[in-house]
């Protein structure tokens, strides 16, 4: 594939700007080959034969931080992960937004957080973070909602609940796994009164999932790293889905992508790792038999996940109906289910 493969035209008016009210009342296109169907996220008990759901339980840190230099001036940090330290003093990989570089040695103000910066390299700050008061508490508290940045508008109190899941539970994302956002409380007693299961794995979303493809060949894209962890008690779920011929559910490109990085060596392993697997078409899929997810951004590697699981040309299609019937698109919009091409 070229780069170019991955473009669709998009008005901007159709990128949603706020979740809706309801989590589960989002719109789902259906594809299943060369069809579409049009339904609604609450729709999904009666979409699948009982199956097993995989969800990411990722949780979403209030990873920005407003605040100044202590030679003057505004400064942003974006915090990225945690490499040392635990409680009032951690060290964090960073990026960082000023009017003028941020340099080595530098201490910025963050509010209750004093950061200096240790180190600097290809865009990213190494930050030694001090505090009077554990250091997460403190991003719990006083720090903001990363909203993605086609969402053109300030983080408010509402979207530390809505920009995250029912199912987080281990701290350390960036991004929200976005097709997990769709569910509620309700929605998931509907599927499992209807036979359906749910297992987790973890994948901490970092912000290279927004990065776009530039490389004119997919294949020379350099792919981000991120960190997971697939527990035991899923695989086996997965491994007696399999058994029963109960179709596996990937709740986001997320879950994909980290059952198949766990399943690169012919089996499904339990364990943590960290992957840079790029899905593109041609990629042979191992564990997952059917996808739930949002719309994703043009010249993105999450959209060429999708056409290696849809096929090509069935994603174009279904994305010009989604287009045609002004769904809502990327992480508060809408939805789409794909059934597994043969």
């Amino acid at each position: 594939m070229e780069l170019s493969d991955l473009d669709y035209d998009l008005p901007d008016e159709l990128i949603a700007q706020r979740p809706l009210d309801a989590r589960d009342a989002a719109r789902l296109l259906v594809v299943d080959g060369d069809t579409v169907e049009h339904a609604r996220v609450r729709d999904l008990p009666r979409q699948l034969p009982p199956a097993l759901f995989v969800v990411n339980d990722t949780r979403v840190l209030h990873a920005r931080l407003y605040g100044h230099k202590e030679s003057g001036g505004k400064v942003e940090v974006l915090l990225i992960e945690r490499v040392d330290g635990d409680g009032a003093r951690e060290r964090w990989e960073a990026m960082g937004r000023s009017s003028k570089p941020i340099r080595e040695g530098a201490v910025l103000d963050l509010g209750a957080i004093r950061a200096t910066v240790v180190e600097k390299r290809a865009g990213i700050l190494v930050l030694d973070l001090e505090a009077d008061a554990p250091i997460g508490g403190i991003l719990d508290r006083d720090g903001h909602v990363p909203l993605p940045p086609y969402i053109r508008r300030d983080d408010e109190a509402a979207d530390k609940a809505r920009y995250q899941t029912i199912f987080a539970k281990s701290a350390g994302a960036v991004a929200a796994p976005t097709a997990g956002l769709h569910f509620s409380d309700a929605l998931v007693s509907a599927l499992e009164a209807a036979g359906h299961c749910f297992a987790a794995v973890t994948l901490h979303v970092g912000p290279g999932t927004f990065r776009p493809v530039t490389a004119e060949r997919l294949e020379d894209h350099p792919m981000h790293v991120e960190r997971y962890v697939v527990p035991s008690s899923t695989v086996a779920a997965i491994d007696e889905a399999k058994r029963a011929g109960r179709p596996v559910v990937a709740v986001g490109t997320t879950v994909v992508r980290t059952l198949e990085a766990a399943a690169a060596n012919g089996a499904l392993a339990a364990g943590e790792g960290a992957t840079d697997l790029f899905i593109r078409p041609g990629y042979d899929f191992r564990v997952v038999d059917a996808l739930m997810t949002n719309f994703h951004l043009p010249r993105s590697t999450l959209l060429a996940l999708v056409m290696a699981f849809a096929g090509v040309e069935p994603t174009r299609a279904a994305y010009a109906e989604a287009v045609r019937a002004r769904y809502r698109f990327f992480s508060y919009g809408d939805a789409m289910l794909v059934r597994r091409r043969a």
